[in-house]
C-alpha cells in the first residue's frame, strides 16, 4: 500500500531523512523505532506532506504522492495522528470530531463551521460519528465537552478518533502513548490489533519500542536519518544490535 523510496527531507543545512526506504502492506502494522532526533518524525511528515521531500518518491496505492498537499493526500485515504495529540482545546470534543471529516464536504468547510452539527446530515459522516463513539464510548460522553477539558489519555483517544472519521486506509500515528499510563497504553495497543482486524494499515512511531513490537508485523530501526536494520518484529526483538540500542533490556512498562 505504502513505498517509501530514497525519501530525503533537509532542514536548512540539517539532513533528517538519507535515503530513508520503506514498505508498508495492505492490513500490516509496521512500526519504527530509533533514538530522539532519528527521523521518525520527519519521515511521517513527509509522507503526508507536511515536511517538504528534497528527493525520493512517496507511492501510495501505486501512485507517487510526494508533493502533494496533506488535504489531498487526506481525501486520498492518509488519515495522520500527529504527536502531541494536537486537538483543538476551545473546540467541543463533537466538532473536534467533525473537523475530522472535512474531507467529506464538497463546499467550503469554513463555511459549515456555525452551527456545525447541520453537517452530520451527511450519512457518511453519522457512520463515522457512530464508529467513533463505539471504538470510544467515553468521548460520547464528553461529546459536548470542551477538548482542552479532557485528560490526557481522553485526548489520545479523540485524536485517533479524528483521524479516523475520514475513513482512512492508511492511518500514521506518531507517538501516541506519550503521557499516557501504562493500563491506557495496553488499551491502545489492544485497540491498534482491533482496528488492524478491522483491515486498518498502519505506520506507527512508538516510544516504547518493545511494546510497539509486539504489535507490530514488521519494523525499521532509523539512525541519523537511515535506515539501519530492518526485520519482522520477531526479528528485532530477538537482534542483538536492536536489543541493545533501542531496546534496553527487553522490558516494557507493560511487564510491570
Amino acid at each position: 500500500m505504502l513505498q517509501v523510496q530514497g525519501l530525503e527531507v533537509q532542514y536548512g543545512q540539517v539532513r533528517a531523512l538519507r535515503g530513508v526506504s520503506l514498505s508498508v502492506a495492505r492490513g500490516e502494522i509496521v512500526t519504527l523505532i530509533g533514538a530522539n532526533g532519528a527521523g521518525k518524525t520527519s519521515l511521517l511528515n513527509a509522507v503526508v506532506g507536511l515536511a517538504p521531500a528534497t528527493a525520493g518518491r512517496v507511492i501510495f496505492d501505486g501512485s507517487d504522492v510526494r508533493g502533494l498537499p496533506a488535504h489531498r493526500l487526506a481525501r486520498l485515504g492518509i488519515g495522520y495522528v500527529p504527536e502531541g495529540r494536537q486537538t483543538f482545546a476551545s473546540l467541543s470534543v463533537i466538532d473536534n470530531l467533525l473537523l475530522g471529516a472535512y474531507c467529506y464536504s464538497a463546499t467550503n468547510w469554513w463555511r459549515l463551521m456555525g452551527p456545525v452539527r447541520s453537517f452530520v446530515r451527511d450519512k457518511r459522516v453519522m457512520l463515522a460519528l457512530e464508529r467513533a463513539f463505539t471504538l470510544f464510548p467515553i468521548l460520547h460522553d464528553r461529546r459536548d465537552q470542551a477538548a482542552g477539558s479532557l485528560s490526557g489519555g481522553e485526548q489520545q483517544m479523540l485524536a485517533i478518533a479524528r483521524a479516523l472519521m475520514s475513513g482512512p486506509r492508511l492511518l500514521l500515528l506518531d507517538e501516541p502513548s506519550i503521557g499516557l499510563a501504562p493500563n491506557l497504553v495496553r488499551d491502545l495497543l489492544n485497540l491498534l490489533g482491533r482496528l488492524r482486524g478491522d483491515g486498518l494499515t498502519m505506520l506507527l512511531v512508538e516510544q516504547d519500542a518493545v511494546a510497539a513490537l509486539r504489535v507490530a508485523d514488521r519494523g525499521y530501526a532509523l539512525e541519523r536519518g537511515r535506515v539501519v536494520v530492518e526485520g519482522t518484529a520477531n526479528e528485532l526483538l530477538s537482534s542483538e544490535r536492536v536489543r541493545h540500542a533501542y531496546l534496553g533490556r527487553l522490558r516494557s512498562p507493560l511487564d510491570q
